[in-house]
Parts: structure tokens; sequence; C-alpha cells
């Protein structure tokens, strides 16, 4: 880092640490004797499927209402209602989110038409490479999950302009909370849940959550066993201190997952169909996937309205597997002339986190602002093994139609890769929103952040840096008590390892995010509606210089993609009987054309529940989702004819049935996929496989 970027970070650092430490000085001299209470604001929850609490934007106790940026969030009662046990059911019900499942035990998602690369667990988390989440994480531990669509470069530093998924664990409760589900489904999918919080004493509680499920597929060969562990604490040290400990053990092992997937054409262009079961992984391979966490948070209050908040996290997941690839293409008569590769592969990733804020309130001109600062820094740690079977080889494999998963038993011992990066993120951020008058507000913000990465991938440097300011503006208007509009400008970067015609490394990826729109609160409050329209791009995208040579290729920065569209969204109670979540989306995409091609343009979704007043005790409920149709232009030569897979437009109607037998005990009914439909689960990848037929799982729920 030169000295002058070296300079601006230490003097925004200086400034936070001077700030912080002046703040920690009052509590001294004005809040002594004072008992706790922070009046800062944080939201009121709903009775149904929205929360009103989202604190993944500016850390400044705004609302959803309050905050310029379009935010989602996923309640517990929407997750629990259709069972949505994973994050990639949850991200599906999400407006504006595609899931590319292009395996079982890995996925991509997207929004805005970027990679969503920024996740975050209790508001804690770091960028990486790519958005893909592999081993699938379990909802059973979250109270809820926000996602900020948009650049959000102030509260995660880098990553793309698309937006950020934070999942908020559950909170210990003060009163007495047990409860027990479980279920059986299609496929022999049997899940235990439970859970229970009480208070130890006055001012400290624990909550505990256990969650075990087996389940074999729809997939040949195909099986799941986790096992995920939740201990949280609460605990008011003193007065004005409050202490949180979370700590999180998953536990995912998958035997015969599919690694790639299926063929989607043959030889002569045409366009594969197989069964919906049908699988290429074989039967001795397995991918197991365990992650641990711990989160330590302290909060002192300082005044009424000011408090300082620290938080560190220690995140490990660790990957255990031996797979196989099936890949190359058949031919349409024969279904002969695909070749298996056996492959095992150890990964182990490490991050711990901290995170120093201030929060608060103060006076000027005879209105009230909201000021937060604080520091930021993540070390990550990335470890990969691979190895191949020298014995083996590449076998020629038999047609996949009928296939039975018998493949040869490899030796993994040759062609050892590694993969040994570390990368560092310090930031430094401040943020505030200033009222001009009773009705409008201005929200500023800026960070600066510094990235360093350094190792070796697959025989290839990863050496690179980057120093960045990022800037936040927004305002919002409040037209009436129920009605507000907005505007925001946002951004965010990635850091590229490509050099330019001098050797220099090329500046960072900047993606850039404009929103306008209106945010109302209808029906007494009850009802929340969002209408947004969005301007995303990114700029400084590497590029190859042509006839630069292949062994020391240099680039040049150029646009990336750019998208614009519509987003709507309503959520909450309509009626003392019936709640509901909607949302479109719409998106236009320049710049790329296979990222175009394979992201649906528009984008429903709908989830209604309704208590049935003549028969008490019983809910019915419908979750749907339809995207229209999408296509790939598949990037392959030699065949005489271009390849091009289609999915056509589809919905995916699930319902469910819930029956309250007594105040403490009831029944569940979930059928998903009701109509059978059959489609590929995503075209993000040349190879792609089939999404669930029709499923149903039932359950018994009691609780205390």
């Amino acid at each position: 880092m030169s000295a002058p970027q070296f300079l601006r970070l230490s003097k925004l650092a200086v400034f936070t640490s001077i700030a912080l430490t002046g703040l920690a000085h009052a509590t001294e001299e004005n809040n002594n004797n004072e008992s706790f209470e922070k009046i800062a604001v944080y939201g009121q929850h709903y009775k149904n499927y929205i929360t009103e609490d989202a604190q993944s934007a500016t850390k400044l106790g705004l609302t959803i209402k309050e905050t310029p940026q379009s935010i989602s969030v996923i309640s517990r009662a929407l997750m629990d209602d259709f069972s949505l046990d994973d994050i990639n059911a949850v991200l599906e019900a999400t407006p504006g989110v595609t899931v590319e499942q292009i395996e079982t035990d890995r996925t991509y998602f997207k929004a805005r038409g970027f990679e969503i690369t920024n996740f975050q667990v209790n508001g804690m988390g770091t960028p990486q490479d790519n958005g893909s989440i592999q081993g699938t994480l379990d909802t059973s531990i979250f109270e809820s999950v926000e996602v900020v669509r948009g650049a959000n470069g102030l509260m995660t530093g880098a990553g793309n302009p698309s937006a950020t998924v934070n999942m908020v664990l559950k909170k210990p409760t003060y009163q007495t909370k047990v409860s027990a589900s479980a279920s059986h489904g299609s496929w022999n999918n049997k899940r235990l849940d439970l859970d229970a919080s009480t208070a130890l004493t006055e001012n400290h509680a624990v909550r505990v959550a256990f969650t075990k499920q087996k389940t074999d597929s729809y997939l040949d060969r195909y099986k799941q066993d986790k096992t995920i562990y939740y201990l949280a604490y609460e605990g008011q040290l003193t007065d004005s201190t409050i202490l949180s400990v979370n700590y999180v053990n998953q536990q995912k092992d998958a035997d015969s997952p599919l690694w790639g997937a299926l063929p989607l054409f043959y030889t002569d262009g045409s366009a594969t169909n197989y069964d919906s079961s049908t699988s290429t992984a074989s039967d001795w391979s397995y991918w197991n996937n365990t992650t641990e966490q711990v989160f330590l948070s302290v909060e002192q209050s300082i005044t009424n309205s000011w408090f300082i908040k620290a938080n560190y996290a220690h995140l490990v997941n660790e990957q255990d597997s031996e797979l196989f690839y099936v890949y190359k293409t058949p031919n349409k008569e024969t279904e002969l002339g695909l070749i298996g590769l056996a492959s095992e592969y150890d990964h182990k990733d490490t991050h711990d986190i901290f995170d120093l804020y201030a929060a608060g309130k103060f006076d000027l001109f005879g209105q009230e602002h909201d000021l937060s600062f604080g520091i930021n820094q993540a070390d990550m740690s990335n470890k990969d093994k691979s190895l191949s079977d020298n014995i083996n080889g590449y076998p020629v494999m038999p047609s996949i139609v009928d296939w039975n998963g018998t493949a040869p038993t490899p030796t993994f011992t040759d062609g050892l890769k590694t993969v040994d990066v570390n990368n560092k993120q310090r930031s430094a951020y401040i943020s505030t929103r200033i009222r001009a008058s009773n009705s409008l507000s201005l929200l500023a913000g800026v960070s600066q952040v510094n990235w360093q990465s350094k190792g070796m991938s697959y025989g290839v440097a990863k050496d690179k840096k980057a120093d960045k300011t990022i800037p936040y503006f927004g305002t919002v208007y409040d037209i009436n008590d129920n009605l507000a509009a907005y505007a925001s400008y946002t951004e965010t970067f990635v850091p590229q390892t490509e050099r330019d015609i001098n050797g220099d490394y090329l500046d960072p990826i900047t993606g850039k995010s404009s929103e306008i729109g209106v945010k109302a609160q209808l029906l007494d409050n009850n009802l929340f509606v969002t209408l947004a329209y969005f301007d995303a791009k990114q700029v400084g995208l590497a590029v190859a210089i042509p006839g630069s040579s292949p062994d020391d290729s240099r680039f040049y920065s150029a646009d990336g993609i750019n998208s614009d569209g519509f987003e709507v969204e309503l959520s909450g109670k309509i009626t003392e009987t019936l709640s509901t979540s909607f949302s479109y989306s719409t998106i236009n995409i320049d710049g790329d054309e296979l990222v175009k091609n394979y992201t649906p343009k528009n984008q429903y979704k709908l989830a209604i529940t309704h208590k049935e007043p003549e028969i008490e005790g019983l809910t019915l409920g419908l979750n749907y989702r339809w995207q229209d149709d999408t296509k790939r232009i598949q990037p392959i030569t030699g065949l005489g004819v271009i390849p091009v897979t289609k999915q056509d437009a589809f919905g995916i109607l699930n319902l469910m049935a819930t029956y309250n037998i007594t105040d403490n005990v009831g029944i569940s009914l979930n059928i998903n996929n009701v109509t059978n439909e059959k489609y590929i689960q995503s075209l993000f990848w040349s190879q792609g496989y089939y999404g669930a037929p029709r499923n149903y799982a039932i359950s018994i729920n009691w609780q205390l």
C-alpha cells in the first residue's frame, strides 16, 4: 500500500478511535448512575410475514421505511409455514433473487444481474471470491434473513452491486419457551427440531436448539445426513453492559452428491431429456461439510441515546470429499460418449472478524440526527488440496439412462494441486442521517477499505492489493406518516489480479448502484409496500488485450454488466385472517449476453396464509414462484451446430395446511411442486439437473 493510501485509511481509523475513546470517557461523566436505557429505535415486529427491523445497511438503527434501499426480510413465520429449511429455499422466496442450484451441494445466488458474494451472520461477514454456498445452510437457528439489494460497500467492503444476505440468529428469551417438531416426508425424509429458551436469572438467559435430518432423495443414490447444534447466551453484566455469545455447529454429510451435473445436449445439438431422478454421481462418492461458528458481542450504553458495540466472530468451514465428475457430449442414439473423472477434494477456510462501532443521536439546529462510526478488520485463510486417480484415469461411461452408479473405486495418489491464500480486509466507516426538516432526511456515509491477498491457487499467484474509498448517499422524504419517497447511490468494489500493459495491477472493479422508490405502511401499519427502480453497473472490469502473450496476458479496464429494472414488494397482514408476501421483479441486462440469457427477466413470488374462520385452529396457505423463459448458448465447438439449451417459463406451486389440535399441539402438511413441474434447476453452467418432482411432508408440532 502506498503512503498516501495508508494515510487516508489511517486518518479515518484514528478519527474513529479518538471518537470511540471520547465516548467511553463520557460514560463515566454522564452515565455513572443511570440505568441501562437505549433509546435508539430498532423497529417493530409485525405479527406475520415481515419485520421492520433490519440492521444490514447503515448501523444507524433505522427501520426499513427509513432506509433508502430495497430491503426484504424473510421472517421466522414464513420459514415455518412453508418449511423453508435451508438458505436455498429462503432465497427462492426473496424478491429479485435467483437461486442457481448447479449441483446438489453447491449453489450460487444472484441479484440484479450479479453474483451475491456478501453473506453475514448477525451482521458479521466477509466477502468472498465467488458467491457459492457449499453444503447448504440450514435455517432452523435463524430468526430471520435480511436481504439488502444493491451495492452495500459501507457495511461489507469488497463485493458486487447485487445484494447482502444477513442471517439473524435466534436470541434467548426471558420467558421460558420450548418447542419441538418431528416430520416425515417423501423419500424417507425424517427431521427433528428442538428449541428451548429460558432465563437463568433476571438478567441472564440462554437458548439451545438441535436439528437432525436424514433423507434419501428423488435423485438416484443421493442421501443427506444433517446435524445442527446451537447455543446462545445473553446477559446484562451491569446496568449498562450486555454480553451476547452464540455458538453454531452444522454438519452435513452427503452420499453420492452431484459434482457437475447432467449433459444438456447431444452431439447433434438437440436437447437431452432425462428422468428427473437421473444422476451422474457414483455409488462411492461423498461430500461432507462442517461449519463451526462463534460470535461474541459486548454492547456498552454510554448515555440514553449512545452506545458502543464490539463484535468478534471466528468462523471455520471444513470439507472432505471424494467426487466423481462426468463430462463430454453423448450420442443421442446410443447415449455413449461420456467420460468420468474421480477427484479427492479437501478444503478449510477460516475467518476472524472484529468490528467496533459507536452509534447514537445528537441535536443540531432544533432537530435530532443519527451518527454511526467504527472500524472493522477481517483475516481470512483459504486452504485446498485435490488429488486425482492415477490408476483408473478417465473411465468410459455407459449410458447414464439406467446406470446404477458403479464406477471404478479410485486410488487418489496423483496430480496434487493446492490452494493456500490469505486475505486481509481493513476498513473504517462513518455514516449519518441528518434531518433537514421533520419530513426530509439526508443520509451520507463513507468507508475506507484496504484489501490484501497473498498466496497461490493451483499454481497461480493470487497476490493483490486494493485501497478504495466507498461512498453512500441517500435521502428519504416522508410524504405523510405512512408514505415515504427515497433515493440512494451506493458503491462497492472487487480487487483484481490482472495486470495492464505496463505490468501494474488494474484498479479494482467498481460496482455502482442507484435506486429510487417509495415505501408505504398501510392498513394500520400491518402492510408494508415497496416500489423501486434500480440501475447497477460494473466499471473497470479486466478484459484481455488482443494479441497479448498467453503466458503473460495483459488486460485493460472496461465496463462490465449494466442492469436496470423494477421491483415491487408487498408483505404483511391484509385482514385478521389473511397474511401475504408478494413480489414482482423485472430486469434488463446489458454487457454480457450469456448472463442476460440465463437470467430470468421477470419473476413473481407469492406466499399467502389464511386462517379459516369456520374451523378454529385451521390455517391454509400457498407459496408460488414463477419465472419466464431462459436459455444458454452452449460454448462448444466441433459439433457442426451451436447447441442452445432452453428452459421454458415455469411456476412452482407449494401448498400447506396446519391444524392446532390443542393450544400446544398441532399438525402440518406441506405439498411441494403440486403440479409436478419438470424444470432445469439452473443454466448458470453448461450442465444442469432437474428440480424435485411433487413431494410432501407431514409434521407434528408441540410448544410450551
